[in-house]
């Protein structure tokens, strides 16, 4: 396996002194934990200006731990988009509040960058897409992985030919969530495809380079009082023009694993910790009798987002992933709630798209250090 050097890409901006003013729009334990530490490794043309919650005690919080003065509420956020004070919002908040904050930033002509899955629904994400358009903002849906170097090397070697023609993708993805999270809440637009699922299918089509054209899903939930609104388990089978086969296993309530699989007609690969940003990730290629293995040391999985957003911004560039690439994993996702209702596959229209994610999108920063949580719960049991 090539041992490529870790570096910063040549399309990032370099002595640009604008800087890109965001405001975090919900402070929830993913703002906490990862997006709001990340802007000390982002600097370099990306500020932190603003925070939003409705929550008086979180805005205290963390007006005090960054440095941030202007801090707003939910019944602000008019205010906040109109303030002069911000040029781009990191919508972080439930999915199914995604179109309406993205909505109202691009119409105040604020640049999106919005948490996956873009939208609950693929008519949501479409108008979130259209308004962007109609105010000639930006938008990016926040697939972290697009800039994971350990993910873009799996890409690169499937392309390369080295494990052969790829055949089969393999995935499993599981945790156990605890009891009221947000993604067992119907109502939220929660629910494992949603969430974890979301990961598998883009991983499938990023690693095949294509797009599905047919699913079928299962779900699970037994008797656990956790699952009363939605599933425990989703399992889904993908098929890829070529006729290739994905399939993957998203559940919340079994022991955390997040590992993906690609079999070739020469070889196979496997990344363990695939999807974790608080986990090292490890990439092992297998070929005949030779196997090798490289680890990659835990890191940075956001800064790389909004450095790269905000170059886009500077620089007038479209981002990759953009907001189609949310509104292809969305409509796959609602495809294979509508499998698991109806017990047969479903024939997929794929949006086809010109460029999927490659090594010169990738951007390492260290890890940072851990933060103090305030009035947050971790996600997980």
């Amino acid at each position: 396996m090539r041992n490529l050097e870790e570096n910063t890409p040549s399309h990032q901006a370099r002595g640009a002194k604008k800087k890109v003013r965001y405001a975090i729009v919900g402070l929830g334990h993913l703002a906490q934990n990862a997006i709001l530490p990340a802007f000390a490794h982002a600097g370099q043309n990306s500020a932190l200006a603003a925070i939003i919650s409705d929550d008086p005690v979180k805005l205290r919080a963390m007006g005090r731990q960054y440095g941030v003065d202007n801090c707003f509420s939910y019944e602000d956020y008019e205010w906040c988009l109109r303030s002069g004070e911000i040029d781009a919002v990191y919508v972080a908040l439930p999915n199914n509040l995604h179109q309406n904050y993205c909505v109202r930033a691009a119409e105040n002509g604020i640049h999106v960058l919005c948490e996956k899955p873009l939208a609950a629904t693929a008519e949501e994400c479409q108008n979130i897409i259209k308004t962007c358009e109609q105010n000639h903002v930006k938008l990016m849906t926040a697939y972290r992985l697009h800039f994971e170097r350990g993910n873009l090397e799996a890409i690169d070697i499937v392309r390369s030919g080295e494990i052969g023609e790829p055949r089969i993708f393999n995935s499993v993805f599981t945790m156990q969530v605890s009891q009221g999270n947000i993604r067992t809440k119907a109502n939220y637009a929660g629910g494992t495809l949603y969430d974890i699922g979301i990961y598998c299918i883009n991983a499938a089509r990023y690693i095949f380079g294509d797009e599905p054209v047919e699913g079928f899903c299962l779900s699970a939930a037994g008797e656990d009082p956790r699952f009363q609104t939605v599933e425990e388990m989703t399992s889904a089978i993908l098929r890829f023009p070529g006729e290739r086969l994905a399939n993957f296993t998203a559940s919340f309530g079994a022991a955390d694993t997040g590992d993906f699989e690609i079999v070739g007609t020469k070889g196979r690969l496997r990344a363990h910790q695939a999807y974790d940003y608080s986990l090292p990730m490890i990439l092992e290629v297998k070929v005949g009798s030779h196997t090798q293995r490289k680890l990659y040391a835990l890191r940075d999985q956001f800064a790389p987002e909004l450095i790269y957003f905000s170059d886009c911004i500077l620089h007038g560039r479209e981002p990759e992933p953009s907001g189609l690439e949310g509104l292809r994993d969305v409509r796959i996702i609602q495809s294979l709630y509508e499998s698991v209702r109806t017990k047969a596959p479903m024939k997929l229209e794929p949006i086809r798209r010109r460029q999927y994610p490659t090594l010169k999108q990738a951007i390492y920063r260290p890890r940072v250090a851990k933060p103090k949580l305030v009035h947050v719960t971790a996600p997980k049991r």
